[in-house]
This record gives C-alpha cells, structure tokens and sequence, in this order.
C-alpha cells in the first residue's frame, strides 16, 4: 500500500525543541520505506530553518513547508482547527500526523487522523503552565484525544498515564517509540570555547518544572562544596526557556556559580551529540517524563547518566543509568550516586533496538496502514482541493528559511 503523509508539527517555538526533534525523527524514518511516496513536513515560517537544517536528506518524496502563520498561541491553534484540513484536501493525503496534541476537527479531514501522545503534563504537572493556562492545555489535550483516529503514545509508560487518567481512548492507544539516531557527525559548539577545555556535566532540559532544574542546580553545588568534581568543572544546561526560566536565573546569580553555569537553547543536533560524547556525565532528575529523549541519546552515545528513579526513564534505561530516588535526601543521594559513577570508565555506546528508525518506522508504518484500510471501505474520500492557494514545492537542500518577520513569505500553505 502507498501512501502520501502529511505530518503537522507548527509550533511556537523558534528554536529546536522535543516536538520538533520528534517531526524531524519520524520524517527520516518513514524515508527508509518504500511504501511512502510523498512526505509533506508543516511548519511554522520561524521553525523553518531548524527544521531543514535537522532532516538534512535530500529525498524527492520530501517536501517541507513553511505554511503562512502569524505568531501567538490563538492563530496556531486556530490554523490547526481552519487550514490543517483544507491542506490535507489540497496535497491529497492519505493521513495526517499530528506531531504533539492540537485541537482537531476531524470531520473536515478527508483521510484519517493519528495524533503523537508525549506526555499528559497538562493533567500530571499542571505547575508546567500555570493558571488559567493549564485549563485551555487540558482541554486541547482532551479534543484532541477525543478527536483523532489513533493516538501514539511514545512510551509504554506515556500509554500507562492515559489509560489512568483517559481510559475510554485506550483502545485507540498504541505504543510508538521515539526513533533515536546517533551514529551521525558532531560538532563542538562554540559557546564552550570560553572554558578552555574544562570538564562539563549536562543537563538537557527545557525551563519546566517537571525536569527539576533547580534541583540540578543545588546538586551541582554540592558536589563543587564537596570535592566531589574537579574545581573548573563546569554545568551546561541545554534547554529552551519556558516557566522556570526567572527562577533558574536567580539560582545561577547566587555566589560561586555565576561563572560555571551555562544556560543555552537553539544549539545543532551534531553539537547536542558532541556534548553528550565529552561530558563527565549526564544529570537528569526529572519529576515526571513522557520519555526522556536526552537520556535515550545519551545512554546511545555511551555517556554516564545520573538520572531519577521514574518510569519513563526505567523504561529507556534501566540497564545503563544510575537510576535515584526523589525522595528523602534525594540531593545527598545524587551527589553520592554521581561520585560512584565518575569513578567508573565511561561506558560503550549501547543498542537499543526499539528505537531504531527500522523498528520505529515499521511500526508507523502498520499503524497508518491499518487507519487507511479501514477509511478505504467508507464513502469516497472527497477530491483533492484545486481551487485554494498552491503549496510551494522546493527541493529540500536548497529550501531558505523564511525570515522571522515575514512570515509565510517561503510558502502559501
């Protein structure tokens, strides 16, 4: 069966993020299979460049699409409910992937919709977004559950929360890891030149409450107070600014960490992959999950990794991590469990197979098959929309990211 999938991942954010790491790591999978002969990539005009920058493979079934898109949180959502099916009609897809949950109007689609499940923090850890924000979160999360033809959870651990907190959509719920790739180049970023060589320990974290980055912080400081690290030693904190970002701030102005603490976002994915290659050691104390990307990569690259004892992480982990416990004395317990781990060799790059782009795209590949069998034996999917705006097509090495203040300029989607 062949097919031609459109996946949607417009976002707000401007620099690389876990949804769109995610877009990018379904796109390059579904490009290993035959089956697929057109993959359409939507945007937004500020993720463009990142965007391109991060499946980087020239392909013609490939097309990435800056659609035309104004910022602010209303009109995405609002695109996502008007224009996502009015351009699914006009490049006559066969299904449409939602890449995190966004408000769907399924009956205007003409093929059936699957939407990723990465977490449920607007119901686990409503801190993540505030009052009243957290209210219109929870309530796109549930239309967008309600609404889609399948959901793909990427953990079995993600899958678990929805059957407890949404139990009348587990049957349409399936387990779709996060493909992870590593075996690819890296680059050493420049915004570590400055230490001239000085060990590093990283945390890859968005400013969000349930990674626990200010608890990073104070284990960071005890195991300077300590000894426990060398005296330059140094902490990166990889991660795009959200909530916590003010309280983050205020803990690294305090005395002796202002000059080894360094924030950073928008970094590449091959100098991601070289920090994880020439840390000391990953540090990931998470309160919550839906996955865990950086421990995954970074347990693929054969870093150490100091990480808190939660299922998301026991799932991707448990074989290769320092797994700790939240609970009383978890910053004794850290800084414990990171000396232990400094005195060990660092470890080989491991495998793990169900997060290969082979596996992973298989997978996908049954789930939309079986969605399109099912919708080929209902009424006639409507013709292809001819009369709208033309999408543009342009090879994808050579596709120019749209500049941030005009926006829609590289696409009229």
């Amino acid at each position: 069966m062949h097919m031609k999938i459109v996946i949607a991942a417009v976002s707000s954010n401007s620099s690389m993020s876990g949804v769109s790491r995610h877009a990018a790591n379904i796109v390059r999978c579904l490009l290993t299979r035959n089956e697929i002969t057109a993959l359409h990539l939507l945007v937004a005009p500020w993720e463009h460049r990142h965007m391109c920058e991060a499946v980087s493979r020239l392909d013609s079934r490939l097309h990435i699409h800056a659609v035309r898109l104004l910022p602010g949180i209303l009109r995405k959502n609002l695109w996502y409910l008007n224009e996502l099916p009015a351009i699914a009609r006009q490049l006559d897809a066969d299904l449409v992937h939602v890449a995190y949950p966004s408000p769907v109007n399924r009956p205007a689609f003409p093929c059936p919709v699957v939407a990723s499940l990465h977490d449920l923090y607007p119901l686990d850890v409503p801190s993540n977004f505030g009052f009243p924000k957290v209210l219109f979160n929870r309530a796109i999360l549930r239309q967008c559950l309600r609404s889609v033809d399948a959901i793909a959870c990427v953990s079995d651990s993600t899958r678990l929360r929805l059957g407890i907190n949404d139990p009348q959509n587990m049957q349409k719920a399936v387990t779709v890891h996060n493909c992870v790739e590593f075996n690819l180049p890296a680059a050493r970023p420049a915004l570590i030149e400055p230490w001239n060589g000085a060990p590093f320990i990283l945390c890859v974290a968005q400013h969000r409450r349930n990674k626990n980055i200010p608890f990073a912080i104070n284990v960071f400081r005890r195991l300077h107070s300590l000894r426990v690290i060398a005296a330059g030693t140094q902490l990166l904190i990889v991660g795009i600014p959200g909530p916590e970002s003010s309280r983050i701030r205020r803990l690294i102005q305090e005395p002796g960490l202002a000059h080894r603490i360094t924030l950073a976002h928008g970094i590449s994915d091959p100098e991601l992959r070289w920090c994880y290659r020439n840390c000391d050691l990953l540090l990931a104390p998470s309160i919550a999950e839906g996955f865990g990307l950086p421990v995954a990569e970074a347990v693929l690259a054969g870093c150490r990794v100091v990480c808190s004892d939660i299922p998301a992480f026991r799932e991707i982990g448990a074989r290769h991590c320092r797994l700790v416990s939240l609970g009383h004395g978890a910053e004794e317990n850290f800084v414990g469990a990171v000396r232990e781990v400094l005195k060990e060799r660092r470890p080989l790059p491991a495998v793990l197979p169900l997060l290969s782009p082979s596996v992973v795209a298989a997978q996908y590949l049954r789930l939309y098959q079986a969605l399109v069998a099912v919708t080929a034996f209902s009424p006639a999917k409507a013709a292809p929309d001819r009369t709208g705006p033309r999408v543009l097509q342009v090879p994808v090495a050579d596709q120019p990211a749209p500049p941030a203040t005009q926006p829609g300029v590289v696409g009229s989607l």
